[in-house]
């Protein structure tokens, strides 16, 4: 099942309007003959890039290939149409500036900026309990990210292998939600924070695992899923569930399995306990359960292929590389809300209070962040806090949210101006800000005048005609505006368009009062500023 259908296209059809609307916005109309505009492949690959859509990208595959068998550099229209047509709708829209990040480019300096930030934090410890792990170079660190729209963005050993360990525990609860309903899974299992250790030797009062985000409920997921398949088809179907999530294949990490296993006497303590409990469903077969789920653990994946896992839990179970429906909505809305309320071991309650999204780590030193509709975060630094969290990883979040807009209710107040909502492109908000003031300033709204300066707007802004929010108020002739403008610094004698001051503005529209006060304030028409101007020479 897919969200989009990949259409090929039609010769024979006619262009569409809004193709050759991009086309003239693109091309470059002094090339070629003079009826006819031209735009380079240069131009076009550009584009791609600062969009963050990769050219390798399955989607726009039928397009990038057309384009690499013309043998000129500049496309006509026709070309361009043909070209187009063979991206699909992720062509038109970038093209459009319509994706979920419109300046992407400018977001990943933004993040490369975090990056280098946090990149020095040296505190933490690799994991030792599992011995394979304590191998790792503890100075890897990455960050990979996916938008809903399959815009792509890595930084730092993101093309690393590592054991994903306790990340596989939201995609396995989701599958058994997928395989199973949830109804059923949570027959097994609770939907609490368990207040304890990720492995404690503790069940909920009904001797369930508290939830599926920790070692006793990721064996219970392990339990319903793919209950008619022997153990090595049980594996091949993980491997696949991970293939259709990220569009890659994983690796699998035998050394760190039987690492895994070796050092398991907590989780087979847990396995045995549940099942003395009978939270197990009936004919489980608690060995063959731990295997899989040490085999679960011990995937290998790059930080570039998880963040496309974390995408498609962003865009509800729907893979923004392949456009195929992996996991219903219904589940994945399960999954996030235990990922934001169990998804981060015992720091789990503070990470949702200040970062304020869904987020599961594991102690490979993976995060895995989910922007519910926006974008899926990928971050990788094997030093761990003491509560088994990345220390990088933790801060990373942190300072994503100090920057933007992305926690859950950042929505709450009121034109949050302190961070930046890069969903927007800036000249949209600029212009949202501009276009406040002016529109607070014509109606004598000294309220909305005031809640927008209290966000920061700037009071320095012009329109087209170069028009200060003192000049129209100036224009309508209301009193309260003018002095509360003058009294937070307009500047009172800068000329618009056409050289009028906000005083020429007065006594134009024979405001006297508002002439009079102006005056009194250092007000100045145009003439007499010119005068002004020449004296002071």
């Amino acid at each position: 099942m897919t969200e989009e259908t990949f259409q090929k296209n039609d010769p024979n059809s006619p262009p569409r309007e809004e193709d050759i609307t991009i086309f003239k916005s693109l091309a470059d109309h002094t090339k070629g003959k003079p009826d006819q505009a031209l735009i380079s492949k240069d131009t076009i690959l550009n584009i791609f890039n600062r969009h963050g859509i990769s050219m390798q990208d399955i989607r726009v595959k039928q397009g990038m290939d057309f384009l690499h068998s013309l043998p000129d550099k500049d496309l006509n229209q026709e070309q361009f149409v043909n070209f187009i047509h063979g991206c699909g709708a992720i062509g038109n829209r970038m093209l459009q500036g319509r994706l979920v990040i419109p300046d992407f480019e400018h977001f990943c300096q933004s993040i490369s900026s975090i990056y280098e930030k946090t990149i020095g934090l040296q505190s933490g410890h690799v994991a030792s309990y599992i011995p394979q792990l304590s191998s790792v170079d503890p100075e890897k660190f990455a960050i990979s990210i996916c938008t809903v729209d399959g815009q792509r963005f890595s930084i730092g050993d993101s093309s690393d292998w590592f054991c994903v360990q306790s990340v596989c525990k939201p995609i396995n609860y989701s599958i058994a939600i997928q395989e199973n309903s949830e109804k059923v899974v949570h027959q097994h299992m609770g939907r609490e924070p368990s207040g304890t250790s990720f492995n404690a030797l503790a069940l909920n009062h009904h001797g369930l695992p508290h939830n599926p985000m920790i070692n006793a409920g990721g064996i219970m997921c392990c339990s319903l899923i793919g209950r008619d398949l022997n153990g090595a088809e049980r594996f091949d179907y993980i491997t696949q569930m991970w293939h259709k999530l990220s569009g890659e294949i994983p690796r699998f990490s035998n050394s760190v399995y039987l690492s895994e296993k070796e050092t398991a006497d907590r989780n087979y303590a847990l396995a045995y306990y549940m099942k003395e409990q009978g939270a197990f469903p009936p004919e489980t077969d608690i060995k063959t359960v731990l295997d899989f789920y040490f085999q679960c653990c011990a995937l290998e994946v790059t930080s570039d292929m998880a963040s496309v896992v974390a995408a498609s839990l962003a865009s509800g179970g729907i893979c923004p590389i392949t456009r195929e429906l992996i996991f219903r909505p219904e589940g994945v809305k399960n999954c996030l809300s235990l990922m934001s309320s169990c998804g981060m071991y015992d720091f789990s309650g503070e990470f949702n209070f200040k970062i304020g999204l869904p987020a599961k780590s594991g102690v490979s030193g993976m995060i895995l962040l989910v922007i519910p509709n926006v974008m899926g975060i990928s971050i990788w630094s094997p030093r761990l806090d003491a509560m088994g969290n990345s220390v990088r990883g933790v801060e990373f979040c942190n300072q994503l949210v100090q920057e933007f807009n992305f926690h859950a209710f950042d929505n709450v107040i009121l034109q949050n101006s302190s961070k930046t909502d890069p969903r927007r492109h800036p000249y949209e908000k600029s212009n949202l800000s501009t276009n406040s003031l002016m529109w607070a300033a014509w109606r004598g709204d000294l309220h909305g005048m005031r809640e927008n300066m209290a966000n920061q707007a700037d009071i320095n802004a012009t329109d087209y005609d170069h028009r200060t929010v003192l000049h129209v108020a100036a224009a309508e002739g209301h009193e309260d505006i003018v002095r509360y403008l003058i009294n937070v610094g307009a500047p009172i004698n800068k000329p618009d368009r056409w050289g009028r001051t906000p005083l020429d503005e007065a006594e134009f529209h024979h405001h006297d009062h508002i002439t009079n006060l102006l005056r009194q304030l250092g007000g100045l028409t145009s003439k007499e500023l010119i005068q002004t101007e020449s004296q002071s020479k």
